[in-house]
């Protein structure tokens, strides 16, 4: 076989493994979801949702209760320190105001706290001077908090009675220590804040007692 022979040959040979190489494949099954794979992921999705919504339900009340809390706890301990800050008498309440500054009147489980100043002899008015208010939990909830409709805190940050803080409602001898409870039905943990007579708040759970392990017991 010649040269020109045994090129034509390779020739051949290289251009017939191109086109089988460029050969088009046969088409595959197209990529996705079946119907059935559809709806049977839809129908596991459902039941998931089902189980975890009890969970999530008990969730989204105990930080309802927490937040409530919270927001007690932190007016509670403001109201304490605005009374040793000014070295005059805090009266801390419950109220339904969502504008305590215009104008409040206590209210044993307020939606709102207000903080104000109580008159002293000598001054111009007694109507106590608003100070600083805040909202107990997001609005909407039924969360409940039972306790006094007002506490005073003397110029020492502790608490004492006062028959006519400026109010609307007493601070007596019957909230020292004061003892909030706050609860949601539903809630799976309920809170507790006490305001002890030498002004110290504290949070805790009333379904507790106590002690060395178990610190956050009431």
């Amino acid at each position: 076989m010649g040269r020109r022979d045994l090129q034509q040959r390779l020739d051949h040979q290289e251009g017939a493994g191109l086109l089988m190489t460029a050969r088009p494949r046969p088409p595959g099954p197209s990529a996705g979801f079946t119907l059935v794979e559809l709806l049977v992921t839809l129908t596991l999705l459902s039941v998931l949702m089902y189980l975890a919504a009890p969970t999530m339900m008990g969730w989204i009340r105990n930080s309802q209760v927490r937040t409530a809390g919270d927001a007690l706890q932190n007016g509670l301990r403001l109201a304490q320190a605005e009374s040793l800050r000014r070295s005059r008498q805090v009266v801390f309440s419950l109220t339904d105001s969502a504008t305590p500054q215009s104008g409040v009147t206590a209210k044993a489980d307020g939606k709102h706290w207000s903080i104000n100043t109580i008159a002293i002899d000598g001054e111009d008015t007694d109507v106590a001077a608003f100070v600083e208010g805040g909202v107990l939990g997001l609005p909407g909830d039924d969360v409940s908090i039972a306790g006094p409709a007002a506490i005073c805190f003397s110029s020492l940050g502790r608490l004492v009675t006062n028959t006519d803080p400026g109010v609307g409602s007493a601070c007596s001898a019957t909230a020292i220590p004061a003892t909030y409870d706050i609860s949601l039905t539903g809630a799976e943990r309920n809170l507790r804040v006490t305001v002890a007579v030498g002004g110290r708040v504290r949070m805790c759970d009333p379904n507790k007692t106590l002690s060395t392990t178990t610190p956050d017991g009431c």
